[in-house]
C-alpha cells in the first residue's frame, strides 16, 4: 500500500458519509462519563429518533480538553474541530430536546460555552489535534482523519535510516519526564545486531493529578499504535507491548479494540500495509505499583517478575525484555511520531524552543478555572497557562505554586511565573517537566503539608528493594510529619535536609532519587512556612 492507496481509502470512508452535514459530539473520555456523558448520549440518541435531522450524525468522541465544564457537547461540520461550531457546558439528559430544536433555531445559549476563550484559542494540538473529532472506536474515522499516513509513507517511501533521519531532526525528546532525545534512544537500538528487538509502550501513568497518557489512549488510540509501528520499522523490531494500568479500564477496552481493528485492517501483524514489514502489539496491565513507570521495573512486570528495578548498565537498548534490545517510549512521544512523519522533522522542529522542540500536553488540576488537558507550545510561559489559558485561581485568591512533574518534581513560586516551560529551564527552578502533571496551589495552600502529601505518596510507593528509597522516604516522612505539627526542632529540618541529599544520591532508580524534589523546591522557595512550625532551638 503506498499513500495514494491510502488517501484513496480515507476518502472513501469520506465519501461513505458524505450526506452528513453537521455531528453531535458527546465528549465519552472517563472525565465526561463521570459526570454523566452516557446518559446525555443516550438521551440525544433518543431524542433524533423522535425528531430525526436526517444531515446530522450522533458521534461519540474523545477528550475534548475542558473537563471542568463536562458533559461537553458539541455541534459541528463532519471535518472540523469544535473550534469551528458550537459547544455546549454542562449538559444534562432533560437538555437534549431544547438542542436537538437548536439544529434548526438559534443556539442554546445558557448551555454555551465560548470557543474563541484563551483555552482553546492559545492551545496547539498535535498530539491531541484528532482528539474530540473522531470516534475512538472507529478505523474508519481514524483513517479519514489522517491515521496511518506517517506509516505509509516510512513503508513506502523511506528506509529506517531514512526515518531515523527525520526523527533526529524534528528534535523531538521523550515526553516521559527525563527528556532524552528520541532520535539519539532509536538510532542506538538500531545499530544493535539483527535479531529480535521490542518496542514498549510505557503507558503507567502514575502521577498524582495526571490524566495525560489515559486521555490520548482513550480519544486517539490508533495514533499511538501508529508511533508504534513506525519506530519498530525504524529500530528493527517485530513485537510490541503496551504496559498500561488496569485502574484504567476505558483506556484498555478501546486500545484492544483498536488493536483488533488494525490487525484486521493490515496495518499489524503479518504483512503491514501490504508489505514485507511485520509487527504486532499485545497488551500488558499493571496492577498500579507506581515504580513500575520505571523502565526496568516496568519490563519485570512483562516478564511476571515482581516489579523492581535493577541497576543500569546494561541499558534496555541493550539488553531489555528478555535480554533483548528494547525501546521504551512513552504514549505522548509515540502520539507525535505520525505527525512528525506526514509533515517532516523540520516542521516539528520549527515549534518550540532551542532546546526542547514541538508542544507539550498538561493536565491542569488543582485550584485553577479551568480544570483539564491542553497542549501549548514548547516555552510558552507558566503564567500563560495558569492565568490565560487556565483562566486563574477561583474565588479571587491568589496564586502560590505549582507542582509540575508529579512526585518527582518541584513547586514553582509565583516569582517565577514568567519562566518558559521547556526542560531546561523547569530544571534550573529545582523542577522538571515529567509527564506533564500540573498541580496548582492558591496562598491557602501549606507547603508543607504539600511536601508531606507527596513524600507519603513515594514512600507508600517505593518498592522496598533499596534501603535508601525503603527506610529514608519513611524516615522523611516521619520528619515532615513532625514539622507539619509544629513538634520538631532545628536538628529535624537540618536532618531532614541531610537525609534529602543522601537519598537522591543513593537510592537504585528514579523513584528514590527523586522523591526529595518536592521537600527540596519547597525549602528553596518557602523555607519561612518551615521556620514557623519549629519549636525553638535544638537541645544538645
Amino acid at each position: 500500500m503506498n499513500l495514494d492507496d491510502l488517501d484513496d481509502l480515507a476518502s472513501e470512508f469520506r465519501n461513505a458519509e458524505r450526506d452528513v452535514e453537521r455531528e453531535l459530539r458527546v465528549c465519552m473520555a472517563a472525565s465526561c462519563q463521570s459526570s454523566g456523558a452516557r446518559p446525555v448520549f443516550d438521551s440525544l440518541e433518543a431524542q433524533l429518533k423522535t425528531d430525526p435531522h436526517p444531515g446530522c450524525r450522533l458521534k461519540g468522541v474523545g477528550c475534548m480538553g475542558l473537563c471542568s465544564a463536562g458533559p461537553l457537547v458539541a455541534i459541528t461540520p463532519p471535518e472540523a474541530g469544535i473550534e469551528e461550531g458550537l459547544l455546549y457546558r454542562e449538559v444534562k439528559p432533560e437538555d437534549a430536546p431544547e438542542l436537538v430544536a437548536s439544529l434548526d433555531g438559534p443556539p442554546v445559549e445558557h448551555l454555551r460555552c465560548p470557543t474563541d476563550q484563551p483555552f482553546f484559542a492559545r492551545q496547539q494540538r498535535i498530539v491531541l489535534e484528532q482528539c474530540g473529532r473522531i470516534d475512538p472506536d472507529s478505523f474508519e474515522d481514524a483513517v479519514a482523519h489522517g491515521g496511518y499516513a506517517g506509516l505509509v509513507r516510512a513503508l513506502s517511501e523511506l528506509t529506517p535510516a531514512e526515518v531515523l533521519r527525520e526523527l533526529t531532526a524534528s528534535g523531538l525528546r521523550g515526553r516521559g519526564g527525563g527528556g532524552y532525545p528520541t532520535g539519539l534512544k532509536w538510532s542506538t537500538i538500531a545499530k544493535m545486531p539483527a535479531g529480535q528487538k521490542y518496542v514498549i509502550c510505557n503507558a503507567d501513568e502514575g502521577d498524582p493529578g495526571a490524566f495525560m497518557d489515559r486521555a490520548v489512549l482513550e480519544s486517539d488510540p490508533h495514533r499511538v499504535l501508529e508511533g508504534m509501528a513506525i519506530a519498530a520499522y525504524a529500530v528493527g523490531a517485530n513485537k510490541g507491548y503496551v504496559y498500561v494500568r488496569a485502574e484504567y479500564p476505558l483506556a484498555v477496552e478501546r486500545l484492544t479494540t483498536a488493536i483488533r481493528k488494525a490487525r484486521r485492517a493490515g496495518f499489524l501483524g503479518g504483512r503491514v500495509a501490504d508489505t514485507q514489514f511485520a509487527f504486532d502489539i499485545e497488551i500488558r496491565l499493571g496492577a498500579g505499583a507506581f515504580v513500575c513507570g520505571e523502565e526496568t521495573a516496568l519490563m519485570a512486570s512483562i516478564q511476571g517478575l515482581r516489579g523492581q528495578p535493577r541497576p543500569r548498565p546494561p541499558y534496555p537498548a541493550e539488553s531489555g525484555l528478555w535480554g533483548c534490545p528494547t525501546l521504551i517510549n512513552n504514549v505522548e512521544t509515540f502520539a507525535n511520531v505520525p505527525a512528525i512523519l506526514r509533515r517532516g522533522g523540520d516542521w516539528f522542529a520549527s515549534i518550540g524552543t532551542q532546546g526542547s522542540k514541538g508542544t507539550k500536553v498538561f493536565a491542569l488540576a488543582g485550584a485553577i478555572v479551568n480544570t483539564g488537558l491542553i497542549e501549548v507550545p514548547m516555552g510558552t510561559r507558566l503564567r500563560d497557562i495558569i492565568e490565560v489559558i487556565g483562566g486563574g485561581i477561583p474565588g479571587g485568591r491568589a496564586f502560590k505554586a505549582v507542582q509540575t512533574g508529579g512526585p518527582s518534581g518541584g513547586c514553582i513560586p509565583a516569582e517565577h511565573l514568567d519562566t518558559p516551560v521547556d526542560y531546561d529551564s523547569l530544571k534550573s527552578l529545582g523542577a522538571i517537566m515529567g509527564s506533564g502533571g500540573m498541580i496548582v496551589m492558591d496562598e491557602t495552600s501549606s507547603m508543607v503539608d504539600v511536601a508531606r502529601f507527596f513524600m507519603e505518596f513515594c514512600m507508600t510507593e517505593s518498592c522496598g528493594k533499596c534501603v535508601p528509597c525503603r527506610a529514608g522516604t519513611w524516615q522523611m516522612h516521619a520528619l515532615l510529619d513532625k514539622i507539619a505539627k509544629a513538634e520538631a526542632c532545628r536538628a529535624d529540618l537540618e536532618l531532614l535536609e541531610t537525609l534529602c541529599d543522601l537519598v537522591s544520591a543513593t537510592s537504585l532508580c528514579g523513584l528514590g532519587q527523586t522523591a526529595p524534589n518536592p521537600v527540596l523546591s519547597t525549602l528553596r522557595y518557602f523555607r519561612d512556612e518551615y521556620e514557623a512550625k519549629l519549636q525553638g532551638d535544638p537541645t544538645p
